[in-house]
């Protein structure tokens, strides 16, 4: 039987960070800064400098995201945190256009990256993950939870492709559609209020 377990994203968590990004899709490259960083801003960074910045960011805390682990084995990450912090999400038209909140709002969080690695796709990690990263979000504050998922009914993308995370997942979560970007992207958003 496989068990699944997670943890915050702290210094001590660095190497299963980086396991976590591994082993399928472009994790190892993006370092999941992307969503931290407009696209100028992006293109000017390199891969080392990348991880830099992510090793940085755990440092200084609190952490950005979750790691799930396999059995011990760490197979799969979650960024989450503040909207406003995740320069990508609040410089995005789409996003602007689509949310009913106000973009800087700091008790708004989003879900903006996930990242399993091949061997253990299709075990429920970005269920697993997503949990966790609701309670997380409750714990530190945020009124609210936005992601920008692939709606997988609508529209065929690669696995690759679905770092924004799967709208089944979001749905089975408690999260409802409150908006679209485009035709297959819907906003998402759970309240934490009450």
């Amino acid at each position: 039987m496989t068990t699944i377990t997670t943890r915050a994203a702290t210094p001590a968590e660095w190497d299963d960070v980086q396991r976590a990004l591994t082993g399928g899709g472009d994790g190892a490259s993006c370092q999941c800064v992307w969503p931290m960083l407009r696209s100028k801003d992006w293109n000017a960074t390199t891969k080392d400098q990348r991880v830099e910045m992510l090793r940085d960011e755990i440092t200084a805390g609190p952490p950005p995201g979750i790691v799930a682990y396999v059995d011990g084995d760490p197979a799969g990450w979650i960024r989450i945190g503040p909207r406003p912090a995740q320069a990508r999400l609040v410089y995005t038209r789409a996003i602007a256009a689509a949310t009913p909140e106000p973009l800087d709002d700091d008790r708004v969080w989003a879900v903006s990256c996930f990242s399993v690695r091949r061997e253990h796709r299709g075990k429920g990690l970005n269920a697993a993950l997503l949990k966790t990263a609701v309670e997380y979000a409750r714990e530190s504050g945020a009124r609210s939870i936005e992601g920008y998922p692939i709606d997988t009914a609508e529209v065929q993308v690669s696995t690759n492709d679905l770092f924004h995370g799967a709208l089944s997942t979001f749905v089975s979560a408690g999260f409802s559609v409150v908006g679209h970007l485009k035709s297959g992207r819907p906003l998402v958003s759970l309240s934490l209020d009450g």
